[in-house]
């Protein structure tokens, strides 16, 4: 038996929020591979089913974030596993959105979900950190985290998401550089809007349809010679002020 806790905080308020991509994770996997439906157990919604020749729980603590470690913790003991068996979805602020990274142990990083788990349960568990990107300054992380996603976040989470739940089977078998490598490939070509068609602008010398109208406009009047005058009364107001050139 396997333990697959995503977490995030319970409730509509929370539904589409960054901090709860644990959740939206676990979700994507139990459709995937036909699990059971949600049931109120372990003070979290959990369901159960198989990936390849694993039996799995799925959990999503209802204990509030920062309690998380309560229900991971009662349903380790109830299955009489140790920490070895679980592996924690989550969201991590350092790294960039639609990266995935995977490590056994560690420290929590200032996440409090992951905090609790440990206290709860011990540190010797697989974690499996899902970016969503640093807003840049320390007293905006919080209005991000607890922000909902973009819509413009859905063109690399979903895919991230989909991928997820499709190699699951390599992360229950515990072949996490396989696991991370496959995503990676398969994920490579999401980039955030406009990101991509700046960089092919950048690598071919032209403005790019990524770019904005006021960039591209900015761009052209950069390259385009201004049309002076060669005769008239212009022309020769302008050879009194600058001079006429050989």
């Amino acid at each position: 038996m396997l333990i697959i806790a995503g977490l995030g905080n319970p409730g509509p308020t929370h539904e589409h929020q960054r901090h709860n991509v644990g959740f939206v994770a676990v979700d994507a996997i139990a459709a995937e591979h036909n699990f059971s439906p949600w049931k109120p157990r372990f003070q979290a919604l959990a369901c159960e089913g198989r990936i390849g020749n694993e039996k799995v729980l799925l959990l999503k603590p209802t204990t509030f974030m920062n309690e998380s470690g309560r229900s991971v913790g009662e349903a380790a003991r109830f299955y009489k596993i140790d920490e070895a068996a679980v592996i924690a979805l989550y969201d991590e602020l350092d790294l960039a959105p639609g990266k995935l990274r995977i490590k056994t142990g560690g420290g929590a990083g200032g996440h409090n979900g992951i905090r609790s788990i440990d206290a709860h349960l011990g540190k010797n568990y697989r974690r499996v950190r899902i970016g969503i990107g640093h807003p840049g300054h320390k007293d905006r992380v919080t209005g991000h985290v607890l922000g909902n996603f973009a819509k413009a976040d859905h063109d690399w989470l979903d895919p991230l998401l989909d991928e997820i739940a499709r190699n699951a089977d390599m992360l229950v078998s515990g072949d996490d550089a396989g696991f991370m490598n496959r995503i990676a490939l398969r994920t490579q070509t999401t980039e955030p809007s406009g990101a991509k068609g700046q960089n092919s602008a950048k690598a071919k010398g032209g403005s790019g349809k990524g770019q904005s109208h006021i960039r591209q406009a900015r761009d052209k009047s950069r390259n385009t010679k201004p049309n002076v005058p060669t005769s008239g009364p212009m022309a020769d107001m302008l050879s009194k002020l600058f001079g006429k050139k050989d």
